[in-house]
């Protein structure tokens, strides 16, 4: 029997499958459902010529990525920095 997958997981699927670059089959695979199954849910999206229009939210979002990919960089500096090993005597 079919596993009914909500709108938000449907919209998601199709949002990974046409924006990320990956093969489709890589991308059903990924989220345990079949490629004709993502093949049928972006015919009937594109069919509906549905388009997103970007809400005023999108810009926060945007700034909230920013923000963590700036906080991440400052972590990856950091993590590269060499460590005092137990065997170095600190000055």
């Amino acid at each position: 029997m079919a596993h009914p997958h909500t709108e938000e997981f449907r919209a998601e699927a199709i949002r990974l499958a046409l924006t990320s670059g990956l093969p489709r089959k890589q991308i059903a695979a990924d989220l345990g459902i079949g490629f004709s199954t993502l093949s049928r849910w972006i015919q009937l999206h594109r069919q509906s010529d549905v388009e997103e229009v970007p809400g005023p939210d999108l810009h926060q979002e945007v700034m909230r990525l920013r923000k963590e990919n700036r906080i991440l960089k400052e972590e990856r500096e950091i993590l590269k920095k060499p460590r005092p090993t137990d065997r170095q005597v600190i000055a």
